[in-house]
């Protein structure tokens, strides 16, 4: 009989995160996977007590990821139907889940209980060779630490996000040395991330920018990601990010720079009235 029991230390899925990582088709969202998925509950599946695999849940009632053991008893299907026809009184109401196609084990299940779906993000990798010509007139420069609160107000400027989450996400940053600026006579025009990965996706390097809203349209957005795909390319990485299905100014600075949109992030909602 399986047994859902919360999981207090993510280190106890340490093994199953990595077979997780090696079933998918290609690189996962790096914000996805190592920002959204540790901020979520985590739930693990036992057979006695024995571990046999996990689900996270997002706070609001999304699934991020699923796994479980081919060396389990139970089956895949039997037990993520269960948890998505709200049939567990310990995770209680899933409204739906967040899948990429590179995800095919978990994607093939969240399609079994789906009502409906939409395209969240189109998910980004470097195809060719690394081109500077876009980037040859724009210099990035290397944020300080000194620079944090020019960074957040830049971004809760530009995006609105909350000032004390970007706070903290940029200090991680400029102390793992992943964040740069492009500033034009003292203004901050643009931000660009090369987040590197600790574990699972080591040969690659996650690309994120933002750009003032005064500059776009200028094609700032094209030169700050080519010059961050050679800062990846100067490591032996290669290349990806993600951007909003809607953000085309995005898409088109992102293909300019040589990034190709091989897969998409998936939003599915359930449609199933609890039974329990």
């Amino acid at each position: 009989m399986l047994v859902i029991k919360p999981i207090e230390e993510l280190e106890e899925i340490n093994e199953f995160k990595k077979q997780y990582f090696e079933q998918s088709t290609a690189p996962l969202d790096g914000m996805w996977h190592f920002g959204f998925v540790p901020m979520s509950s985590h739930y693990g599946f036992y057979e006695g007590d024995l571990l046999m695999g996990y689900c996270c849940i997002n706070g609001d009632g999304y699934m991020l990821q699923f796994y479980l053991s081919e060396s389990a008893h139970t089956q895949p299907r039997e037990l993520f139907n269960l948890i998505a026809e709200q049939n567990s009184s310990v995770i209680g109401l899933i409204k739906g889940a967040f899948v990429s196609t590179a995800e095919p084990r978990y994607l093939s299940l969240c399609l079994d209980n789906s009502s409906s779906f939409n395209v969240n993000a189109l998910m980004y990798q470097q195809v060719a060779p690394f081109d500077s010509k876009n980037a040859i007139d724009l210099e990035l420069v290397l944020a300080g630490q000194e620079q944090l609160p020019s960074f957040v107000e830049f971004a809760t400027k530009n995006i609105g996000a909350p000032a004390e989450w970007l706070s903290g996400y940029f200090d991680n940053l400029i102390e793992r040395k992943e964040l740069w600026g492009y500033w034009k006579d003292g203004a901050l025009l643009a931000t660009g991330e090369c987040r590197l990965f600790d574990e699972y996706q080591t040969k690659y390097a996650d690309l994120g920018m933002i750009v003032a809203e005064s500059e776009r349209g200028q094609g700032i957005a094209t030169r700050v990601l080519s010059r961050l795909v050679g800062l990846a390319n100067e490591r032996g990485l290669l290349a990806i990010c993600s951007t909003e299905s809607s953000n085309l100014g995005a898409q088109k600075a992102i293909h300019r720079a040589g990034l190709r949109p091989l897969n998409r992030i998936i939003q599915i909602e359930f449609d199933h009235e609890p039974s329990i």
